[in-house]
């Protein structure tokens, strides 16, 4: 078996708003997250990736840093939330039904 036979090939990705970056790799089976991660350069080219902070996973499915990955996987940082989710649903939840009291008591 050769050393190439142990390689595997993965993405790294990172988006912002308006930018997307997408990096290729081919790697060691047995490297980690982590590794990997560190490996793709990302780190460097956005400065503000805080392994500590921001959550990693792979196919939209959270992993630790320590995880080992497949051929094929897609490795995606993401960035930290701005608001919860949970709240601006309650939020819009809340001005839907006062528009609809609203004109209910209009229409009257």
């Amino acid at each position: 078996m050769s050393s190439n036979d142990k390689l595997i090939h993965v993405e790294v990705v990172y988006a912002l708003p308006n930018n997307q970056r997408v990096i290729k790799l081919a790697i060691n089976f047995e490297t980690d997250v982590q590794e990997i991660i560190e490996q793709s350069g990302i780190l460097a080219m956005f400065p503000e990736i805080d392994l500590k902070k921001n959550k990693i996973g792979v196919y939209s499915r959270n992993v630790k840093l320590n995880a080992t990955v497949r051929d094929g996987d897609r490795i995606e940082i993401y960035r930290p939330l701005l608001a919860d989710p949970k709240e601006i649903r309650r939020k819009r939840a809340e001005q839907a039904k006062k528009e609809a009291l609203k004109a209910k008591s209009e229409a009257k």
